[in-house]
């Protein structure tokens, strides 16, 4: 677990010294050589720092242990990061589609070298970012890392716009094409409706995570599965599970015989909680509760 933990919070560490570095260099090339595209993908990559520093912060608090007043422990603190991240993702959707449509309707700028290898760069780190942050939130089971994840695969998007853009926009001029100024504006009109159903999905996944969605059907089969292999166990009562950021707490009711003792019902319980735990390394927790059954039932 600690090490798990250690590697998404390297993940993290590593996406807002790639973020910090990546809003200078944008906004930097983009004020000296006037490109606003440029510029707005800075702002946009500003946005991001605060979104890495939420999900940095929420994925050291979401380690703590339990305690008397959080019982469950802290994995949640993951899942508000990440409505966090979804709203600023909305944010910079919005942003992105007005400053496309203002670009519109202004004449085209010229279009330099340098911001092309600008928005190139970005685009390639970013894209390498994704990979990376994906692969280690997937396995560590972490909503934080994943939301930062998310949150690249936005920029990666806004970038490719920006490569477009700026792109069609350089060779244009270079081959009088005068449509292809407005190659810049129209991509980015594309990508904000992208960016903006990528923190939609995030931002409903947060939520049905807050209001404790039961967990994939999948998982809740496995559960079954292996409580039906139990010899002791006579009946099937309910099942349940929830997610708590980056684990998983089941609920069982099951029935055992009536006439069995309170220590039988106890060894049963134990030994089910632990046979859950082991088919699902997400599982930290298992509330079982023994209703009696008998004979004929």
């Amino acid at each position: 677990m600690t090490s798990k933990a250690n590697a998404g919070l390297i993940s993290i560490w590593i996406s807002l010294v790639s973020n910090i570095a990546l809003t200078i260099l944008k906004i930097v090339v983009g004020l000296l050589f006037a490109s606003p595209v440029l510029v707005a993908d800075g702002i946009h990559n500003a946005g991001d720092i605060i979104a890495t520093v939420a999900a940095l912060t929420s994925s050291m608090v979401s380690k703590k242990p339990a305690d008397d007043e959080h019982p469950y422990g802290h994995g949640k603190a993951e899942v508000v990061a990440s409505a966090l991240v979804a709203v600023i993702l909305a944010i910079a959707a919005l942003w992105i589609g007005y400053h496309a449509v203002l670009t519109l309707r202004e004449p085209p700028e010229s279009v330099s070298l340098l911001p092309l290898t600008a928005a190139v760069v970005s685009l390639v780190w970013k894209q390498a970012l994704y990979v990376y942050t994906i692969r280690v939130g997937r396995a560590v089971n972490s909503k934080s890392v994943l939301a930062t994840a998310y949150d690249h695969l936005a920029d990666v998007y806004a970038s490719l716009a920006a490569v477009i853009g700026l792109g069609l926009a350089y060779i244009g001029e270079r081959l009088d094409w005068s449509w292809a100024a407005y190659g810049d504006p129209v991509a980015g009109i594309v990508v904000s409706l992208l960016v903006l159903k990528l923190a939609y999905e995030m931002g409903t996944d947060a939520i049905d995570i807050l209001m404790e969605r039961n967990v994939a059907p999948g998982k809740l089969a496995l559960y079954e599965k292996v409580i039906a292999g139990e010899s002791e166990i006579r009946r099937i009562d309910r099942v349940r599970a929830r997610e708590h950021g980056h684990y998983i707490i089941v609920d069982v009711r099951v029935g055992i015989p009536s006439h069995y003792t309170i220590q039988q019902g106890h060894d049963i319980g134990r030994a089910l909680k632990r046979r859950i735990m082991d088919s699902d390394p997400d599982v930290v927790e298992v509330l079982v509760h023994m209703n009696p059954w008998n004979e004929g039932e």
